[in-house]
Parts: C-alpha cells; structure tokens; sequence
C-alpha cells in the first residue's frame, strides 16, 4: 500500500501539484481541496469555520441529506440544506437506495435552486445504512447503482453530480473498479474514493493505491482521494504517489478546521502551517459553540451540541481528565468560557496533536440486507423502508 515516505518525487510533479485546480462541472476548487461530508459534524457553523481559516478557498460539503426526507421536507432537512449566502458553491450529499427518489430530490434542488453541486452518498460504513443496502453497500449492485445515477443525473439538469465511495463491502466484495466506469458511462462529474472497505470502517491504513487504480482507470473525470489525511503535508503526497486531482478531507480536521488554512497554503507552496496556542484553540471553540447556537436559535442547546467536539480541540494539549468532563457537560457559552479560562492557555501546540483522530475501529462484520451477496447484477430494488426518513447526525 502506498501511504508514508517512497521515493523522492521529481521537481516536476511537485510543480503540477501546486496551484492545481479542480473542476466540478462549471466550478472551479482552487486549491482542490473538500471538507468531506460528515453526519452532524459539517453542519452550516463548521462550514463556516473551516471557509474563514481557508479564505474562501476549497468546496465544502453539506452533511447527508437523505432524499426521502428531503422530498417530505422534514423540517430539519430543510434547516440542513440551507446555506449562508456566502456559501459558493453551495453543495449538498445525497443518500438514498432507490432511483425513483433519488430522481425527485434531486430535480426539487434543481427546480428550487437549493444548491450547485450535488454529491451522492455511496461510502458510509455503519450499520443503520448498510442493512438498507445503502451507502458503501450499493455499489456491489450494479444494476441498482447505474439507475440511481441515471436519474440523478438526469433530474439535475446543468448542476454537476458526483459521488463518494469505498473500495467495496469487504476484501472479497471490492466494487470501486466497477463503479467508477458505470459513473463515468453515466455521466458523474467526479468521483471520491475513501480508500477503505465498509469493513474496515476507519480502522487500519487507507489504500492509497487503489485511489492510483481508480485514476488510471477513469481517466476521464476527476478523482479525489480521502483517507489518513492528517496534515497538508499528506495531502500533497496524496497527490504526488496516486495522480489524484484533489483530496477530500474527513477526521483530520475535526477540532482544527484551521486545517484548511494548511491546505491551501500548502497547495499554493507556502509552508505557513498553523500552530495555535491553547488560548487560541480556546477561542476557536468559544466561536464554534456560539455559531451553533445562532444557527439552532438556542444558545444552550448549541454548546449541547458542540460537546462532541471538546476532545477533538483539546488533543495533546495537557488537560486534566476531570476538567475534561466539566468542559464536555456544559450547557452555556459562559460556562464554557469560565472553563476554558482556568487552563494553562500559553500551552504552545502540541506535537502529538497532528496524528490521527475521531473514530479508529475496524474489522467489522458488514450488517447487509437478506441475500445481499447472492448476485451483485440482481436488478431487484430494495425494500420499501430502505430509505432513510432523517437526516444528518
């Protein structure tokens, strides 16, 4: 697998990695860099962050949207798919298991002009998706996912569509091969490899050179590599060692969406790296707390909600375990202030904070529906109540 060291790339690769552009049907990412959609993590607030600390610069996605919830326009859907007018170009990620509703979300946000870009959801890993025969599972139905793209591209119009996926359900089920030339034969703009199965989860080492395979591949539309992205510095070997056009980026930005200021600075040849203080990390997360809460119309329950992130911002820094937990329960933008105040906040940025983060397990058993496995070209669909009537985390 190539993912750390190898050999010393030529000046010239090294060149066409810097200042590249992607392209998303009409749009232009410059530098080619994603915020990988992630349930109840890239909500409007985080967007905002990662958008500030990159200038503007990079294309940052909507956390999943299911289609079934979005053509009932459930209410928090509709919260989920609103964006800041600042937001270009506005992009959503789609989830669903059968065509017919697929093809009605994505005409109502073309119709209604709900977004710009809309990518296709075929890469989640855990349970409550994949025993729908949805996510990282739907590709190994060939038939199933070639008519969900159809419709999605089809109902579109002029947006761009793409998709994210896995390698396949497990090391004996690998489909990105296959799905990325029934993507390219139906019309997908761009495809996004994790470099992982659904049974790995995120546990153990991203392949990158199955990212390689794919590009070489699908030559014909860009391809977008993600997994054990921690730093900028790995983004850029993401493109030098797989010929990737751009790279996607999940878990390493979680508690540092200052990552985006790297990226960008990396991939226009400037090692200005940040290193904030603990102090700053503190002020960072008093903004996201505060953003949430303005974005929900409740300050309470928006530092509620930002709770899940307090141990992603404090990584490597020294913090006691107790007053951890005090951080992770409160329930007011002052108290979380008045928390953070008693730390030591001239900690400089610590070393071991660079590393991987958030969720690490794998080897897991893929939950798949009855029968699943049987024939990977049955043209049956999927159950009635396979999709999925909430959306986000």
């Amino acid at each position: 697998m190539r993912h750390n060291g190898g050999m010393p790339t030529p000046t010239s690769t090294v060149n066409s990695v810097l200042n590249s552009t992607l392209s998303i049907g009409p749009h232009q990412v410059q530098p080619p860099v994603v915020l990988a959609p992630m349930a109840g993590i890239t909500n409007a607030p985080f967007r905002t962050l990662c958008r500030e600390f990159s200038g503007g610069k990079g294309l940052f996605v909507s956390e999943m949207i299911t289609t079934r919830a979005l053509v009932e326009r459930n209410e928090k859907t509709m919260q989920l798919v609103h964006f800041d007018a600042t937001e270009k170009p506005r992009s959503i990620q789609l989830y669903g298991v059968d065509p017919a509703t697929v093809g009605k979300a994505v005409r109502m946000i073309a119709e209604e002009d709900l977004a710009d870009h809309i990518d296709l959801n075929f890469g989640c890993p855990v349970p409550k998706v994949t025993r729908k025969g949805g996510g990282s599972a739907l590709p190994y139905k060939r038939h199933l996912l070639r008519a969900i793209l159809r419709e999605a591209v089809s109902g579109a119009g002029d947006l761009p569509v793409t998709m994210k996926m896995r390698k396949g359900i497990d090391d004996d089920h690998i489909t990105f091969l296959d799905a990325g030339r029934i993507a390219v034969e139906e019309g997908v703009t761009a495809i996004a490899l994790h470099g992982r199965t659904a049974a790995q989860h995120y546990g153990g080492t991203a392949d990158w050179d199955a990212i390689a395979r794919l590009k070489e591949h699908v030559p014909e539309i860009p391809v977008l590599g993600n997994g054990d992205i921690w730093s900028a510095d790995d983004a850029l070997r993401m493109v030098r060692e797989t010929g990737c056009d751009g790279v996607v980026v999940g878990r390493g930005c979680l508690g540092r969406p200052w990552l985006f200021g790297d990226l960008v600075a990396a991939f226009e040849g400037r090692e200005e790296y940040a290193r904030p203080t603990l102090r700053e990390v503190a002020a960072v997360m008093v903004r996201h707390a505060t953003l949430l809460g303005e974005w929900i119309g409740d300050e309470a329950r928006g530092v509620i909600d930002f709770r899940k992130h307090v141990a992603w911002y404090l990584k490597g820094f020294a913090v006691g375990s107790e007053m951890r937990g005090r951080l992770a329960i409160t329930s007011s933008l002052a108290e979380l202030s008045d928390g953070l105040a008693e730390l030591d906040l001239d900690q400089p940025w610590p070393s071991g904070a660079d590393g991987p983060r958030g969720r690490t397990s794998g080897n897991n058993r893929v939950v798949l529906p009855d029968g699943w496995l049987k024939d990977p070209y049955d043209r049956a669909g999927v159950s009635e109540d396979a999709e999925l009537d909430t959306s986000g985390g």
